[in-house]
């Protein structure tokens, strides 16, 4: 954003913590928010800029949290809205910001909303959600599928309509054709803002807006017996529809009336449809989300040539003044260290930290925390349940944090929602901060030089290429010495590459540093080098 002043988003990191699973403060093997309060010297000692906390809100936790019974509340399970109000004011104290997810989408079907919409066909509420009558053989409204799995309608006997859901039946979606729902939606972010919220992360942004006309999705030839039901029809009319950015622009417009507050966008589209979401320029500044997460780390395959393609396909399409973010892992997807191995995580560290844009960092990832085992027995998550054993679990991604190597893990006191992960020993906060080339040391020190250095956290971003499974990029700020070049071994042999000359600021290894280099220079299997140019 050249010429304007930089936002304390785009300099900073953000860490998302997943409240289930991060600090148990009252022994019921749960999270909640007392427990991340008392954690956050450990995030100013990493170094990160803001915590994004997902859903505490009141919820029948069919979908832990991301069915929500009221909007402006916290569930019992996380504490009270006084224990919120504190860990705004401690965070804020520490010099963090606070982003909360934000589920627009889709309500609890205990919401209040929901239970008037559903008492009549006459209740003010009814258009509040999606109502339609079935076929006249009594089949569903249209061929719409749930994302976890079977058609996205259910019958209500008592209207005699059908509802739709993205989500599970007890998520319904609200009608955002509504301007009633959107009203209501826009003064329940208000609150949270006027409480000093730094911003939202919102949920599906994509999936807000569906065919008025409720036309039949496209089917998908690609789709296969055994593959997610819900892909055996393309979202041709239930995803990305046109009005969904004015949308994002009025909930833009709703942050705007604060001071310097931010709107994440979870959008999972290819990158030309994505960068849409950053909205069109009025009065010189962009009116979409400021971040619509770039989850394309997570979806490409680990591979030199790829990601640098990547990496020249995005920066090619963001719109000018639209600021670049990268996300490696969230509560969603398979963990780093498990989906590309633990040499390779650090190397995904370094790439991580030093690319151009905003790096989103998912808790435990500084440690190099693997997905856990969860037996059949204990399986949590309705996406496991509903389509058992085709790998739509997202259990293994939210095993609780490991601060120590005791029993519970430094995490509770008790038996824990999910089972703790067997690494425990080796892999937690207090262990590896006494271990000067653990993981943690790792992203402590790539965080601090990258705070240290413009060139690493506003500097632009050249010469990107990739050579025998080596991934190179230089970093610098314009008519500045301040220059650094990357150098990741994403392959899985041993690998010599030409570098520029300087000396060697940090290695994935945690060795060399300091030491000059210029020329051929060895890198070891998923080693990164960051080298200060001469």
């Amino acid at each position: 954003m050249t010429g304007q002043a930089r936002l304390w988003w785009q300099d900073g990191i953000v860490y998302q913590i997943y409240p289930r699973s991060y600090q148990d403060s009252n022994g019921d093997g749960i999270g909640d928010l007392p427990g991340i309060e008392s954690r956050l010297d450990y995030l100013v000692a990493l170094g990160v800029d803001a915590i994004w906390i997902s859903p505490f809100y009141p919820s029948p936790m069919a979908d832990f949290g991301y069915d929500v019974a009221d909007y402006i509340g916290v569930d019992p399970i996380f504490g009270t809205l006084a224990d919120l109000d504190k860990l705004i004011e401690a965070v804020h104290a520490k010099g963090l910001k606070l982003i909360l997810d934000f589920v627009p989408n889709h309500s609890s079907d205990q919401h209040s909303w929901f239970l008037e919409s559903r008492s009549s066909r006459e209740n003010p509420k009814r258009d509040w959600y999606l109502w339609r009558d079935g076929k006249a053989d009594g089949g569903y409204p249209n061929n719409w599928m749930s994302n976890f799995g079977g058609p996205g309608w259910t019958w209500d006997e008592g209207t005699q309509q059908f509802y739709y859901h993205s989500f599970l039946k007890e998520q319904p979606d609200l009608n955002w054709h509504n301007p009633e729902v959107r009203a209501a939606i826009y003064d329940s972010m208000r609150f949270w803002l006027d409480k000093g919220v730094d911003g939202f992360r919102m949920d599906v942004l994509w999936l807000l807006i569906k065919d008025p006309e409720f036309r039949d999705n496209l089917p998908n030839p690609e789709w296969r017996p055994g593959e997610s039901s819900f892909w055996s029809v393309l979202p041709t009319y239930t995803a990305d529809q046109p009005e969904t950015h004015v949308i994002v622009a009025e909930m833009r417009a709703v942050l705007d009336k604060y001071e310097q507050r931010v709107l994440i966008g979870e959008i999972y589209l290819p990158l030309p449809e994505l960068v849409r979401y950053y909205g069109v320029a009025e009065n010189g500044q962009l009116d979409g989300a400021q971040m619509p997460f770039n989850f394309r780390l997570i979806q490409t395959d680990w591979n030199a040539d790829k990601i640098a393609a990547l990496i020249h396909e995005y920066e090619g399409v963001l719109p000018p003044g639209a600021w670049p973010n990268w996300v490696m892992g969230n509560h969603d997807q398979p963990r780093i260290a498990t989906r590309i191995g633990v040499d390779q995580a650090r190397a995904a560290a370094m790439l991580l930290l030093t690319l151009r844009g905003t790096p989103t960092v998912y808790y435990g990832e500084e440690l190099g925390m693997l997905n856990g085992r969860i037996s059949p027995e204990q399986v949590q998550d309705p996406a496991e349940k509903n389509q058992p054993g085709i790998g739509m679990g997202r259990d293994p991604e939210r095993t609780p944090m490991l601060w120590d190597a005791s029993a519970g893990g430094g995490f509770t006191t008790e038996v824990p929602w999910l089972p703790l992960n067997a690494e425990r020993g080796t892999v937690n906060v207090a262990g590896e901060l006494e271990e000067p080339r653990s993981m943690l040391a790792l992203y402590r020190r790539l965080i601090e030089l990258r705070r240290m250095h413009p060139a690493l956290h506003a500097g632009e971003i050249h010469d990107v290429r990739s050579k025998r499974g080596v991934l190179a990029y230089t970093r610098s700020v314009p008519g500045s010495e301040n220059r650094f070049q990357v150098l990741l071994n994403l392959s899985h042999e041993v690998q010599t590459v030409t570098c520029d000359h300087g000396h060697i600021v940090l290695t994935t290894i945690m060795d060399g540093a300091g030491s000059p280099v210029g020329g051929p220079v060895v890198i070891e299997v998923g080693e990164g080098l960051l080298i200060q140019l001469n």
